[in-house]
């Protein structure tokens, strides 16, 4: 794979993380998580912005949160982040990773589903309860949701919690997750794998935010990877972009050498890569991902110049 970097797109202060496109007639969305801080705590909400098709030109930013806050008690009470949109049979869907507070650890998570009756401008919750969330064998921290639908199934990839742990005594815990898949047949009910689908490049791996999409007869996914600890301190450990290709969505091999992007030499996006996106947008590709400190100040895009 080959990226040519167009550069940051999308500036903020206010965070703008995981941008998912869904491509329209005549202009690109992206959807974001941005924050708000309440007291000494952050919410994440769901917001977009409007772009040319070839991302050179931004065209309308929205002022509101395209989905209500989460209820009290619900699993999505405090944030949603990551936000995934799917069009799919005349109907555009969105996939809602949603966190609550926890005491011991941060927080816990889960996926549920909206829909949007207004062409994307705002989403209205299928139910107030995750449709994947912790089991026996995934105990925490279910979220990253993407689903696409390919041969009539429904596939969505994401991640789960294998451990929390201390990195020193009176430290905050630290947590570990991988990727995962599952497949539907009306995207709302699951069949997990059960397994870990990609391949640890290290000890202690943290692989999060899968994007997948087929070029050819090959199914292409980028992630974002880091350590589970002082990823925040030491810009080595922070994320970068992974990558995989599979021939039949269940056997992955992992080739982060062939990803064909990395962090600039400065910038933006010289610490950290994280959170891609990738998107087709009529003949071409693209990538979108968020930069330095975890997308607080906002997104960019690469196109792919691979045949």
């Amino acid at each position: 794979m080959e990226w040519q970097k167009l550069g940051q797109i999308f500036s903020t202060e206010e965070f703008a993380r995981s941008p998912q496109a869904v491509v329209f007639d005549d202009f690109v969305r992206v959807y974001f998580s941005a924050a708000r801080k309440d007291g000494n705590k952050m919410y994440s909400f769901v917001q977009y912005a409007d772009c040319a098709k070839d991302f050179s030109t931004m065209l309308h930013i929205s002022k509101h949160t395209v989905l209500e806050d989460g209820k009290l008690g619900c699993y999505d009470e405090h944030g949603i982040f990551p936000f995934s949109p799917l069009q799919t049979d005349d109907r555009l869907l969105g996939y809602i990773s949603g966190w609550s507070r926890r005491v011991s650890v941060s927080i816990e998570t889960g996926i549920g589903i909206a829909e949007s009756f207004d062409n994307g401008n705002t989403f209205v919750r299928l139910g107030d309860g995750p449709f994947l969330s912790s089991s026996l064998h995934e105990p925490f921290l279910v979220m990253d949701g993407f689903v696409r639908k390919y041969d009539n199934q429904f596939h969505i990839w994401y991640i789960y919690g294998t451990e929390w742990r201390f990195a020193k005594e009176g430290k905050e815990p630290d947590r570990t997750y991988k990727i995962g898949h599952a497949v539907s047949v009306d995207g709302i009910n699951w069949k997990k794998e059960g397994r870990q689908i990609i391949a640890d490049k290290f000890d202690s791996e943290c692989q999060a935010l899968p994007t997948v999409l087929k070029i050819g007869q090959k199914y292409h996914m980028y992630f974002c990877y880091r350590h589970t600890f002082d990823f925040r301190a030491d810009k080595e450990k922070s994320y970068r972009l992974g990558y995989a290709y599979s021939d039949d969505l269940v056997n992955w091999e992992r080739r982060d050498d062939l990803a064909g992007i990395t962090v600039s030499d400065e910038g933006w996006d010289s610490e950290m890569m994280c959170y891609p996106n990738l998107c087709q947008v009529e003949n071409e590709v693209y990538l979108l991902y968020n930069g330095n400190s975890f997308g607080k100040f906002g997104f960019g895009v690469a196109q792919l110049l691979t045949d």
